[in-house]
Order: C-alpha cells, then structure tokens, then sequence
C-alpha cells in the first residue's frame, strides 16, 4: 500500500514493484508513459476557463442534474448542505484536464483500503483521500451484515469512496466555480416550466407520502407553516431532503417527527385534487353538449 500511495503522491518519482520480474516492470513503464502522455496533452491544450466555465452553466440548466445537484441532512441540530457527487462529477467533466476516480489500493479479511484522487494535469494542485472500507453494512434491525459477494465489497467501496471523491474534486476545483454551479442550479430549480409552483407543491407532497411514508401535517410541523404559504425555496429545501434519504444520507426520523398527532393541516393536496377532478368533470360535460 505505501509503493502505490507514494506513487500517487509524487508519479515522477514510480518505484518499480518489487519481485514482479519483467512483467511488472513492463506494467510500470505503461502506466508511467500513460501519465506523461496525460500531462503532455495537458499542456499541448489548456483549459480555456471561459468555454468551461460556459459548459457547466449549460449543464446546470438541465432540470435533471439541478434536482440531484444539492445533498441536505441534519447534524447536531443544524443543517448540512453541499453540492452532490453529481453536481462534482459534471464539474470535473466540463472544468477538463482532470484527472480523478477511485482506486482500490488493497483487499484485506474484511476490509478493503483504497484511495480517491482528483489531480489537475495542468497545475499539478492534486488532492487524495486514502481510506478504510468494512465489508460490512450497519443495519438498524439485525445488527452489520459481512458481506461476501465481490460485487457487494465492490459497491460498498464504491459508495463510500463517492464522498471522499467529492470532496476531492471541489478541492481542486476554484470554490466560486462551484458556487457560480449552486446558483446557476437553483436558478433552474425555481425557474422549472413542468406546471404551476402550487401543482409541483402537491407533488412533492405526494411523493413523500407514498414513498417514505410522511404526512403533509409531518412536513408542515418541520417547516412550521401550512404547505399553502410554501415557496420556491422551500421546494429546493424538500428536494435535498427527498436527494439525502435516496442516496442514504440520511433516514426519515432525522427530518419528520413519525408521533406527530394529525392537526389540522391546510389540505393543499385535497385542495388541488378536488379542483383537477372538477375540471375534469367539466370538461366531461362540455364533450357530452350536442353540437348543433
């Protein structure tokens, strides 16, 4: 582990493996040609930080990406929010002359060591993590389960590496790059043309409801305000929670109260129901009208 953590470290200075024979070093030469050939095309065409900077606006208008761009979770009574893995990886493909991932560096009884990197080829600025992976998952009902299947070691390494190569790639990354991607995403979230705000409203509301299980009298109680005087802002706020309970960030009790007795709420989504139904029924109406 400390041959490939010092070649990361410093890759002009490779140590060839020890008792590989000609293989291995044939295998270290590829790979130390492979970085010089990154480097020199590096070189040979610069990042123009206008067109990259452009490229990633362009891709923050995409509803998609600006709705999985934030990640929210609660800790020690004060709220966590940062950019995505998404919204990091989209900012590493279009910044460009990056080079980034995760490496499995060792494989051990029930435990794995690997390492996350992001390294800009131009500046040569790299940041790297190097971290510990049980082959275990903590389960709230049964205690950790080992994990014997490589495909799930794998996922498992996979999945908690995605932080540390976030953290990464906004470490290599100019911090008001990543800001300018914030605004320019949450710009798109309240600017969204898929329906009224009251409409989008009611769907989250829905979605939480037959997903996760939480009432809109659960969600009026964190907020502290009837779903009616919702705003665009709380909307973006709902969709990080809804971003953090799909990429397990966090689990339903950090956000809503599940004993939380049935008040009176303010019906937004019986309210919307009932007025797409008579709608509907007019309009059903009107077609039955003979025309003359």
């Amino acid at each position: 582990m400390s041959n490939l953590a010092e070649q990361f470290n410093n890759p002009t200075s490779y140590q060839q493996p020890q008792g590989g024979g000609v293989l291995a070093q044939a295998s270290a030469s590829r790979e130390m040609e492979e970085v010089k050939g990154q480097i020199f095309m590096a070189k040979q065409f610069p990042r123009n930080y206008f067109e990259a900077e452009k490229r990633i606006q362009d891709a923050c208008r995409r509803p998609a990406l600006a709705a999985s761009s934030m990640y929210s979770y609660p800790r020690g009574g004060q709220k966590v929010t940062g950019p995505s893995i998404r919204l990091a990886e989209v900012l590493a493909q279009n910044w460009g002359n990056l080079a980034y991932g995760i490496k499995e560096l060792e494989q051990r009884e029930g435990e794995s060591v690997a390492m996350a990197y992001c390294w800009d080829l131009e500046t040569n600025v790299r940041q790297e993590k190097v971290f510990t992976v049980k082959h275990s998952i903590y389960r709230r009902q049964g205690g950790p389960k080992h994990l014997e299947d490589p495909r799930d070691i794998y996922e498992k390494v996979a999945n908690d590496g995605s932080r540390r190569l976030r953290a990464c790639i906004l470490g290599v990354i100019p911090g008001d790059v990543t800001d300018m991607a914030i605004e320019e995403c949450t710009k798109t979230l309240s600017g969204q043309n898929e329906g009224p705000l009251k409409e989008r409203i009611t769907n989250a509301l829905v979605f939480f409801k037959e997903k996760h299980g939480v009432t809109q009298e659960m969600i009026e109680a964190r907020f502290g305000y009837n779903a009616a005087s919702f705003s665009e802002f709380d909307l973006v706020q709902l969709t990080n929670i809804r971003n953090s309970l799909k990429d397990g960030m966090s689990v339903v009790e950090d956000w809503f109260d599940r004993n939380i007795a049935k008040n009176q709420s303010s019906g937004l989504g019986d309210d919307f129901k009932t007025q797409k139904e008579s709608a509907n029924e007019v309009k059903e109406n009107a077609n039955d009208i003979p025309i003359e």
